[in-house]
């Protein structure tokens, strides 16, 4: 039995909760320290997970000697001195996506994780869920053949507020940061780093993206294509497509249970079908049934995560930890970087940049 590695939480907002319940149900985890701006908050939060060390500051927290590992929950905008601020006093780090505001912020966390010889690792959630496991054996397995596409939404209708953190610019709000970093990871897992990019969007009353489209073009005429939206809801899937069939994961895409893999058949059917047949299906309308046949759909299979699903990532985050290992295979650091890269491309051609990013007088 692996003795529990240690867990602290900083910030004490919605994904906090989430985390907090997700590692309740881990036996090798001991969720012991909870930091936040105010003594009260983190006693209100401490009271309802019975959390020891409740402290006052994020400082005090990373402070706590009693700790192995800091979840940082703060808005995006935070991200990198909560980091630094985490790894400067010694401790491990599993930060919320995105990893934070933009690559350079990313490349100086990076760079002190390294110095410092402790683990980092961005909280892309969905990419440890068990469906995304089974995405990537079925590509392993060359199911689907090449990947040569892939198509990701995710767009909800979030009420006007100009104070809420998804329209707050100096919070890094808007639709890219929030839900469009899911599809970009999901391309990133699949694709690789995009050669090129291109993308429009609807910047609202307060500047952010409130929606947006991307285009990701990659070596060898692959492609991968973004929806994200704060105020338009979208089915929320996402299509893998390769050059022997299809992979869709069921909605929502972020965290599904249910996938579909259609492949196609080795020896068509229409192919025994006799010439003069075929040009009066064709003259019919019957094209679109023998492309059917042609494939080998299958049924969504069910593919279960327990809880809440934010389990998972700690998981890997605790088997890297024991195995000395200093980022995870699954989320390696150099692909959270090129992610924040991509999605700066996206902005600068936007022209949008957010206060924190501005320089200072």
């Amino acid at each position: 039995m692996f003795t529990p590695i240690r867990w602290g939480i900083l910030g004490t907002g919605s994904i906090a909760h989430a985390f907090a319940h997700a590692l309740s149900i881990l036996p090798d985890a001991g969720l012991v320290a909870v930091g936040s701006r105010s003594q009260a908050a983190a006693d209100r939060f401490g009271a309802t997970f019975h959390i020891p060390n409740r402290h006052a500051s994020y400082a005090a927290l990373a402070a706590d000697p009693e700790v192995d590992v800091i979840y940082i929950a703060t808005p995006h905008v935070l991200h990198k001195e909560n980091c630094l601020l985490c790894l400067e006093a010694g401790k491990a780090v599993l930060c919320e996506k995105p990893f934070t505001l933009n690559a350079r912020e990313a490349a100086e966390v990076i760079a002190v994780a390294h110095e410092r010889q402790l683990f980092v690792m961005e909280a892309m959630w969905t990419r440890f869920l068990p469906a995304i496991a089974k995405v990537r054996q079925w590509i392993a397995e060359d199911a689907i053949g090449e990947v040569r596409a892939v198509i990701a939404d995710f767009g909800f209708r979030a009420p006007f507020d100009p104070e809420s953190r998804l329209f707050a610019p100096e919070l890094g709000g808007g639709a890219l940061l929030d839900v469009g970093v899911y599809g970009i990871s999901l391309a990133s897992m699949l694709l690789g780093t995009p050669e090129n990019v291109a993308c429009v969007a609807c910047l609202g009353e307060t500047g952010v993206d409130e929606q947006i489209a991307a285009t990701l073009a990659y070596a060898e005429g692959r492609l991968a294509t973004v929806f994200a939206a704060v105020r338009t809801t979208s089915p929320i899937e996402a299509t893998i497509m390769g050059t022997e069939g299809r992979i869709r994961i069921h909605s929502p895409f972020y965290r599904p249970e249910y996938l579909s893999l259609t492949q196609r058949r080795q020896q068509p059917l229409v192919s025994r079908i006799p010439s003069r047949i075929k040009r009066l299906g064709f003259a019919l309308g019957l094209d679109k049934v023998w492309r059917r046949l042609n494939a080998r759909p299958s049924r969504p299979i069910h593919v279960p995560f327990q809880g809440n699903g934010y389990q998972y990532q700690a998981e890997e985050v605790m088997r890297c930890m024991r195995a000395g290992k200093l980022e995870s295979d699954v989320m390696p650091l150099d692909e959270s970087l090129a992610i924040m890269s991509t999605m700066d491309r996206l902005r600068e051609q936007l022209g949008l940049v957010y206060p924190a990013e501005q320089p200072r007088p």
